[in-house]
Parts: structure tokens; C-alpha cells; sequence
């Protein structure tokens, strides 16, 4: 059986990654399994353990950095959220097709850590810094300052693209989401 591939997803704060993701995972073609990332923080309402993430206490997360289970961690207001190598690597081994949306940061650990040709990485790129804030005010959801934290953020995010395997301009979700399952289709067959 062939190993599955590991799918990164990256890109800036408003560029329109779950709109994307959503119409990718729709594509039953490609098999996609979504990563489930560990987390200390509390389920909320409806959130089920090991669907939503897998819950588990900050000393259970800590004994998982020690020995080295995690592609990536990261902590975020007071809660540690990570990637788990050993329930990604399982789901690649019996042929599932991972896909892992993730921050930059998070992203270029994994890339450093997975070296086998069986990973393909894309970072969606909005059509401007302009176009990026427009997104990212349309939401209402932020205060200024959160706004231009998050255009700072997105400026440094964007000048990691190169390192991806493909940048995907998010100018017309379906367009972009159609050229990633291209690609996918492609990497499955190679």
C-alpha cells in the first residue's frame, strides 16, 4: 500500500483558508483525512474529544513535547495546541491522505521534520496586502488593534511563501480551491 500523502495548508489570517479547505475536504476523490491537533484547552459546547481535537491536561501535553511527539506545538493565551506525529503518521501508513491547515510557523516545523516525497505543501496568497484587509475588516469581529496585528503578522507570513511547494492566489475561491485539488490529484498519482 502506498504511503498517504501529507497535505500543508497555510496562508495569513483572512486570506480565506477554511473557505478553501472546505470545498478541497468536499472533494471525496482525493480521500482526505483531516489532522486532529492535541490541545489543553476546555472543550466548548458540541466539541467532542478525538473529533474536534484530542483534550488532555497540560501535564499530558508536556510529557508529549518531551518525547518528542509532536510535529509542532505552539502555545496561544495560556493553552498549547499541537500537532500529534504518531495519529498523523498511523492515518499516512494505512494510505489516508492527511491534511493539515496550519500556521507558518507550525507549517515550516512540520516541512523541517517530514522528508519524504510524499508531502506536498501549498500557502494561499491573497491577491494584495489591500485585498487582505479588506477580508479581515469584513468579518467585524476585531478591534483595531487586532486588525493591524494581524496585517503585520500576515505581511511576515507572506514573505515565507517561497518556502512552500506551491503559492495559490485566493483571487476566486473556487479557481484556487481547483487548482489545489489539481495538484493533490497529481501528487496522489506520482
Amino acid at each position: 500500500m502506498k504511503k498517504g500523502l501529507l497535505i500543508i495548508f497555510s496562508g495569513p489570517s483572512g486570506v480565506g483558508k477554511g473557505t478553501v479547505r472546505k470545498y478541497i475536504m468536499d472533494n471525496y476523490d482525493l480521500q482526505l483525512t483531516y489532522s486532529i491537533s492535541m490541545t489543553t484547552r476546555l472543550p466548548r459546547d458540541k466539541e467532542v474529544d478525538g473529533v474536534d481535537y484530542y483534550f488532555v491536561s497540560k501535564e499530558e501535553f508536556q510529557k508529549n513535547i518531551e518525547e518528542g511527539n509532536f510535529l509542532e506545538y505552539q502555545e496561544f493565551v495560556g493553552n498549547y495546541y499541537g500537532t500529534p506525529k504518531s495519529k498523523v503518521e498511523e492515518l499516512r501508513n494505512k494510505g489516508k491522505n492527511v491534511f493539515l491547515e496550519i500556521e507558518v510557523k507550525g507549517a515550516t516545523e512540520v516541512m523541517s521534520k517530514v522528508n519524504d516525497d510524499r508531502v506536498i505543501s501549498f500557502f494561499l496568497m491573497p491577491p494584495s496586502i489591500d485585498a487582505l484587509e479588506q477580508r479581515i475588516r469584513r468579518r467585524k469581529t476585531e478591534d483595531e488593534s487586532v486588525i493591524q496585528e494581524r496585517l503585520q503578522k500576515g505581511e511576515s507570513e507572506m514573505s515565507c511563501a517561497s518556502n512552500y511547494d506551491h503559492v495559490i492566489l485566493n483571487d476566486d475561491v473556487a479557481r484556487a480551491s481547483q487548482e489545489i485539488v489539481d495538484l493533490i490529484k497529481k501528487k496522489i498519482r506520482s
